[in-house]
């Protein structure tokens, strides 16, 4: 994995410019509730929300889009691509994932070391108008994309993609409980062997076991729509 290291730090790096600051997925709507109120609450939202959706669903099928992207398997990456946009079941939460999608498909459109990637992959989202996608392409698809085109192993994927969404759900907790900087990267910290046991399940996981159990999340997400005042767009 030594090699795909600068790769994988990159594609996990909050300076990726996919807008990923920008979205709580429902941690904002928890404060104004008063569910996260503390270091405590938020920490344990970030590995409940984490387990329930991550693990089971995302990481899984992270796994599988990026084998597919690998062996260029169109038909089987624009399916599951179609899944996961049908498991974001509010406004917000499928706004997200296809613009961060799209974000990073036209952000990889404009490297070379990804030029060969797309074009094989295209026919995943009916073709590529320009940077973007005719269809529409959801984060983590994207994210597997990228990680064909980098050459990086799928466990480091998987461990980017999971780091990433835990950095930028204390990022959210930091600026909207507020907490400060210390608890924020004890939280974090709290993650990595959560992030480890996650991945090597996705790994494992039977495609048929995939499943995610957050209706707390779709409700608090419906509810943040309306929310007076709102950090984050979702």
């Amino acid at each position: 994995m030594l090699h795909a290291l600068p790769a994988l730090l990159h594609l996990a790096s909050p300076q990726l410019p996919v807008g990923g600051f920008s979205y709580s997925q429902g941690l904002e709507a928890a404060i104004e509730c008063g569910w996260v109120r503390d270091a405590a609450t938020a920490a344990q939202w970030i590995g409940e929300h984490f387990d329930a959706g991550m693990a089971c669903w995302e990481l899984p099928t992270l796994a599988l889009m990026h084998r597919a992207a690998l062996a260029a398997d169109t038909g089987a990456l624009r399916t599951l691509n179609e899944d996961f946009i049908a498991s974001r079941d509010t406004a917000e939460l499928r706004a997200e994932t296809l613009q961060m999608g799209w974000s990073l498909i036209a952000l990889l459109a404009g490297w070379p070391r990804a030029t060969a990637t797309l074009q094989a992959l295209a026919p995943a989202f009916c073709g590529l108008n320009g940077p973007r996608p005719v269809e529409p392409v959801s984060f983590p698809c994207a994210f597997a994309v990228a990680g064909a085109a980098l050459d990086t192993p799928t466990d480091g994927l998987l461990s980017a993609y999971a780091f990433a969404w835990v950095e930028n759900q204390v990022a959210a907790a930091i600026k909207a409980v507020p907490l400060g900087q210390a608890a924020g990267q004890g939280i974090l910290l709290q993650a990595h062997e959560r992030i480890g046991a996650a991945v090597t399940q996705a790994l494992q996981m039977p495609a048929a076991e995939r499943h995610t159990t957050t209706p707390q999340v779709s409700i608090l997400s419906a509810r943040h729509e309306t929310q007076y005042s709102r950090l984050f767009r979702s």
